[in-house]
């Protein structure tokens, strides 16, 4: 998907410190902090102990709200205009827990996540005079689930840190890998 990203890349540089009212109206009074950033949380906790897993990953922009906390919004160029906020969550989520839990800084009060995506709406222009792309600017705004991610952790850490189970088992995991392997010519 190079064209997706660089259009993601070019929404991402459009916003570099502007205001929250330049990207969205709906989005709290604040202004663009910081884009593509890496972040990474301290240790996972699990069943009470520091696990050996951290949480990694990269943001598009972090906004510093007027009340003093922070949003993480990730940028998106999509075909059509359709909420994705669902799928992405767990995503931002994961951003949310690394910066309220970094491994290294001082940590930031995430109180808003969402989707800032972009959308072509129509074409205009000439061959003469060149062309353009109107372009659609939703806002999808993502409900915190800080237990919800906890719980996927929890199922992620018992999955890799528990038995490899037998090739020929009834695992799902395992069944998907073998077809795969099969398709690929791969043992």
């Amino acid at each position: 998907m190079p064209l997706v990203g660089e259009l993601s890349a070019l929404q991402e540089s459009h916003f570099t410190g502007a205001h929250s009212a330049k990207l969205h109206p709906d989005i709290p009074d604040g202004k663009v902090l910081d884009r593509g950033q890496w972040v990474r949380s301290v240790p996972i906790q699990y069943n009470g102990s520091p696990s050996p897993y951290a949480i990694r990953g990269k943001y598009d922009l972090l906004m510093e709200f007027a009340d003093g906390t922070y949003g993480i919004i990730d940028c998106k160029f999509q075909g059509r205009e359709n909420d994705k906020s669902g799928f992405y969550s767990p995503q931002l989520e994961a951003y949310a827990f690394a910066l309220e839990n970094p491994a290294q800084g001082e940590p930031k009060n995430i109180s808003v996540m969402g989707l800032l995506v972009w959308s072509p709406r129509k074409p205009s222009g000439d061959p003469d005079s060149g062309f353009t792309l109107g372009l659609n600017n939703s806002w999808y705004p993502i409900t915190r689930n800080p237990s919800g991610l906890q719980e996927r952790l929890a199922d992620f850490i018992e999955v890799i840190s528990g038995p490899t189970p037998t090739r020929d088992s009834s695992c799902e995991t395992c069944k998907f890998i073998s077809d795969r392997r099969e398709v690929f010519g791969a043992e």
